[in-house]
């Protein structure tokens, strides 16, 4: 330990101590103690086991073999510390280790130790996620419930602990050790500890001071004395000594210490006054005192209880305004203890001015005063303070005064926020939303505010801002929704669309981005906007990566685009069913698996047939039957059907027979079209004989003529197909196949309008095959079935030259009377 040449005040070894007042006293002459002034020494620092019960013997071996002299209540004085010292530890003002107590303080405590470093709560409620109207989901405030936490940011300020307990602890005695002595963290010894060392201490020092009343350093005895009544539980006794060293020593270097304590002994007391004077006496001295910001800080306390709230104000404002002064950084508070001060004296003056009126004196008082760059921390306590005692409304007040008089003040973004957290926690839907929509204009992307501010630095903003625009979209699309809002049924559309739109605009590239742009389409299609609803569901779809809602929205585009086409004019039908087309194509491209995307294939085939479109009409159709080969049945015939129907327009006809064919395969036996379905066959397979025909491959031609009548037998064209299959047998002089087909059709249609030119064919024929007999019979039946007399007379000719060539002469004979009875004149005397 340390202690000081009494003349020099140099630091020397308390082992040493005595000895140094022994050298004072011997060297040079040893008769006199006052030859010391004259003696010049050199004192030097040495370590001593067990300096201080070395310290304490010497002193009193000094005291006891030394005459009495000047340096004799020195020697005193010191010996009284030691023994204090022993006994708690606590060693002489300006020593390293003292650790001067607070009067009454048994276990004192810097105000706000105990609470240092309080977090809000961990349960904070986030944003509630809306998937009804507001007003569903705020709950009339109920007295039971817990109150509405803290939010989780430093710019709200927490005021968990109750008003009662937070005056309780704010105005406890102050530990001004580390004020006194900075850097001791020794603790304090319990009070009412009355050991022989200690009582020891305090004769001595009353001894001193009766036996050298004009003792140069009585002031430092009195603090002494004063400081080791109070460790012995002697607090009035204490307080006598503080007042006598303030009244008689007003220039002491513990004067501003004896003053606060006295002041903490009378605040303690509630003897206010008396408290306020004591610590005006500390603050009278300036800032040069250590206790000058404690004694701001509890002047204003002193007010504060007695209900002087404007002075209080003044001492608390002075000492945020002294902090700042001295360089004082009240966004990076390192130490608890500090930021704790510091949150009491903002809840004090929230409370002051709660009491002055709430948040018009705050506005009043810095009117007058002037701004400070703080003020957002007042109006958050008060605010809080509010919500603490379920006044709501004043509560959101306070938060908006503020906001309204500084709208780009770096807070504001937060303090709306909990504007809107206190009216859901009051129970105030409609408040809700107002707040939601004002904080959305204040605070979207391309508000004013973001001029100012990166909005970078700002992710709760921006993620509140996010959830905000979700809920107020969701809330009216519910309001939309609510069959009992008719009358509110437009605005509230209006409403949710907006919000929607501002989302999707704000944040295209969020990851809800989809699920909000598909609420919009559904909206949109609700309210009958079908054609807006199928480009938005087309966003949907197409636009973002792909999502859970990525498909349906596929889907949905196209139902969209069809309810639209049922609400336009004839004129603008043709432009959209092209959309309905893309739509569609672009569905079954994209999401083949999509349950229904065969079905929109279909569907988009038949639109392209219908709009002649017949080469895609039938690639998308085949499309659909290769990438769908299990499809329901029903699917798979409209695809064949427009398969075929387009070949057959495009006059691809064996396509078109193969598409008929499956038409038919996948057709009831009993389904009515079977029998048009069967036509469509007939007609397939003719059109390829006709083809084959025109190129001149009449083998070819007649193959596919006589395959209709084997494929669809009963097809109104067959008679015709027969016929020409015979015409392209004679063209190709088989006349066998020829007769043969000839006479199946003369069996097969008796009645049919072509007999007639069946029988002159079938006569060229076997007069062609030589078969004379057989042609000069259907000559005769040419004669019978025609009334043109030209021919008759022919065919009667040529049928009895035939029966002539075939060696019947009987027949040919019956034929040339025939002739001469039908035709008496000769034909070269016709007269015409």
């Amino acid at each position: 330990m340390k202690l000081f040449c009494f003349r020099c005040m140099k630091p020397v070894l308390a082992g040493a101590a005595v000895m140094l007042l022994h050298g004072c006293a011997v060297i040079g002459r040893q008769d006199t103690i006052a030859d010391l002034n004259s003696v010049e020494l050199e004192i030097r620092e040495e370590y001593v086991e067990g300096s201080l019960e070395k310290a304490m013997e010497s002193y009193q071996k000094f005291l006891q073999e030394t005459p009495e002299g000047a340096l004799t209540p020195e020697a005193i004085r010191r010996l009284a510390d030691l023994k204090i010292e022993k006994e708690y530890g606590l060693q002489q003002p300006g020593v390293p280790g003292v650790k001067p107590p607070s009067i009454d303080a048994a276990k004192p405590e810097l105000a706000g130790a105990e609470t240092a470093g309080v977090t809000p709560p961990a349960d904070v409620p986030a944003a509630v996620a809306i998937t009804a109207p507001i007003a569903a989901i705020v709950a009339k405030p109920d007295k039971r419930k817990e109150k509405l936490p803290p939010a989780q940011t430093g710019v709200i300020a927490n005021i968990s602990e109750s008003q009662k307990a937070f005056e309780k602890r704010a105005t406890q005695k102050q530990d001004i050790s580390k004020l006194a002595q900075e850097g001791d963290d020794a603790a304090l010894p319990e009070a009412g500890l009355q050991t022989a060392g200690a009582m020891e201490a305090i004769e001595l020092y009353k001894n001193l001071l009766v036996k050298y009343p004009y003792y140069e350093r009585n002031d430092q005895v009195l603090y002494q004395l004063s400081r080791a009544y109070e460790e012995t539980g002697q607090i009035e006794k204490a307080m006598v000594v503080l007042n006598q060293l303030v009244r008689d020593y007003p220039r002491s270097r513990h004067f501003d210490e004896a003053q606060f304590r006295r002041a903490e002994y009378f605040f303690t007391r509630k003897k206010y006054l008396d408290a306020e004077e004591a610590y005006q006496a500390v603050l009278d001295i300036g800032v040069g005192s250590v206790f000058y910001e404690l004694s701001l800080y509890k002047q204003g306390w002193v007010f504060f209880k007695q209900e002087m709230y404007e002075e209080a104000l003044n001492d608390f404002i002075g000492l945020l305004d002294y902090k700042i002064s001295i360089g004082f950084d009240f966004d990076h508070i390192e130490s608890p203890i500090e930021r704790k001060r510091i949150d009491d004296t903002y809840r004090v003056i929230s409370l002051s001015f709660s009491y002055l009126g709430g948040p018009q004196s705050i506005v009043d008082y810095f009117d007058k005063h002037g701004v400070r760059e703080y003020e957002a921390s007042i109006y958050s306590h008060l605010g809080e303070y509010y919500l603490d005692t379920r006044r709501y409304a004043d509560a959101a007040q306070s938060y908006n005064f503020f906001v309204e008089r500084n709208p780009l003040h770096k807070v504001a973004p937060q303090f709306h926020i909990r504007v809107i957290e206190i009216y859901l926690a009051g129970g105030f839907p409609k408040l809700v939303v107002d707040a939601k929509k004002n904080f959305a204009s204040n605070y979207g992307l391309r508000a004013t505010y973001w001029t100012f501010h990166d909005i970078s630095v700002y992710p709760d903003v921006l993620a509140f801002l996010k959830s905000n625009i979700t809920d107020l979209a969701t809330h009216y699309h519910a309001l939309y929704q609510d069959k009992r809002l008719l009358k509110e049924k437009p605005e509230n559309f209006n409403e949710a669309a907006h919000w929607y739109r501002a989302y999707l605009e704000s944040f295209p590239e969020d990851a809800r981005a989809p699920v909000m742009n598909f609420q919009l389409a559904e909206l949109l299609l609700e309210n009958t906007g079908f054609r807006d609803a199928a480009l938005e569901y087309e966003r949907t779809a197409y636009n973002y990566p792909v999502h859970e809602k990525s498909a349906a929205a596929g889907y949905a585009a196209v139902f969209a685009y069809r309810e639209h086409l049922k609400t336009v004019s004839q004129a603008e039908r043709m432009l959209i069913k092209r959309e309905i087309i893309r739509s569609s194509l672009q569905f079954s491209d994209t999401y083949p698996q999509h349950e229904k995307a065969a079905l929109v294939m279909v569907a988009a085939t038949d639109d392209l047939y219908e709009l002649k479109d017949y080469a895609l009409a039938v690639k998308t159709g085949r499309k659909m039957l290769e990438n769908y080969p299990d499809a329901e049945p029903v699917l798979r015939r409209s695809a064949w059907l427009a398969v075929a129907h387009g070949s057959f327009d495009l006059a691809n006809y064996q396509e078109a027979e193969q598409g008929y064919t499956q038409v038919l395969a996948l057709t009831a036996k009993e389904d009515a079209s079977r029998e048009k379905i069967n036509e469509n066959l007939a007609a397939s397979i003719y059109k390829q004989g006709e083809q084959s025909q025109k190129l001149g491959d009449y083998k070819l031609a007649a193959e596919h003529f006589l395959r209709v009548g084997k494929v669809t037998p009963g097809a109104r064209i067959r008679p015709t197909a027969d016929y020409d299959a015979a015409a392209a047998l004679i063209s190709l002089k088989d006349w066998k196949q020829a007769a043969s087909v000839l006479l199946a059709f003369r069996q097969n249609f008796p009645k049919h309008e072509l007999q007639p030119e069946i029988t002159k064919k079938l006569a060229v024929v076997y007069r062609e095959d030589n078969q004379h007999l057989l042609a000069a019979v259907e000559f005769e039946r040419v004669e019978r079935e025609t009334a043109d007399g030209d021919l008759r007379r022919e065919a009667l000719l040529l049928a009895a030259e035939l029966y002539e060539k075939g060696g019947d002469q009987d027949n040919a004979l019956k034929v040339y009377q025939r002739f001469v009875a039908a035709f008496p004149e000769p034909v070269d005397f016709v007269l015409e």
